[in-house]
């Protein structure tokens, strides 16, 4: 788990970063929750997910967005984290030119901002969607989503209620050409508390199932 520095719109970004030397093996980026609200990319979910692809043959990066731990710049409530992420992808791609596919996994507040970048960049093509803020942030960009996806939500989620996720999910699942698959997690809080090794399995089947469907199509 090598500690990374690359350049960034707003100075230099932290990461950590698995390279898999396999050539054309996948590449998956992941985003944390809030930075005003303790989002880091040490966040458990973020921790346990970044191994998930790991094992599954990926090379894969999480990393501190702007103005968190040893990112530098400030909060930009969203449009520079958006550009944060776009670097991050960039660097990634800098070490794997020959990537076979490309996945984006974002928490919360990270989930906004992956599926702002799933619709700018086309080689993304899957994603996962965790407890995203539907109700505090704009969705009505993902039209149409560009890549079929998971989306995970607590039953107690009392961040972004449940009606709101049911609602974006709704209207994703009416578009022709892609999948959107949804779970909600019984039990548990926006925040996945005790929850997490479930939380990990769930998409981790979703991933296996995804990677299976590619590769009976090769």
């Amino acid at each position: 788990m090598p500690e990374v520095i690359f350049n960034g719109p707003a100075g230099r970004i932290e990461g950590r970063y698995h390279h898999n030397p396999e050539h054309g093996s996948p590449i998956a980026l992941i985003l944390h929750p809030h930075p005003q609200f303790g989002g880091t990319m040490n966040n458990p979910i973020v921790h346990d997910l970044y191994y998930m692809y790991r094992d599954r043959g990926f090379s894969v990066l999480r990393f501190n967005f702007r103005g968190v731990g040893r990112s530098q710049g400030l909060f930009d409530n969203g449009a520079g984290e958006l550009s944060d992420a776009a670097a991050a992808l960039d660097w990634m791609q800098t070490y794997n030119k020959e990537a076979a596919t490309c996945w984006i996994v974002g928490i919360s507040f990270g989930a906004w901002i992956s599926m702002q970048l799933l619709m700018r960049r086309p080689e993304i093509a899957g994603f996962i969607s965790i407890a995203p803020l539907a109700k505090h942030y704009d969705f009505s960009f993902l039209a149409p989503c560009p890549a079929s996806g998971l989306f995970v939500n607590g039953q107690y989620d009392t961040v972004t209620p449940a009606d709101s996720i049911n609602a974006l999910v709704a209207k994703l699942k009416t578009q022709k050409g892609i999948k959107i698959d949804h779970e909600v997690m019984p039990d548990t809080n926006h925040f996945f508390e005790g929850k997490i090794p479930e939380l990990t399995d769930i998409c981790a089947d979703y991933l296996d199932k995804r990677l299976e469907v590619e590769l009976k199509e090769e």
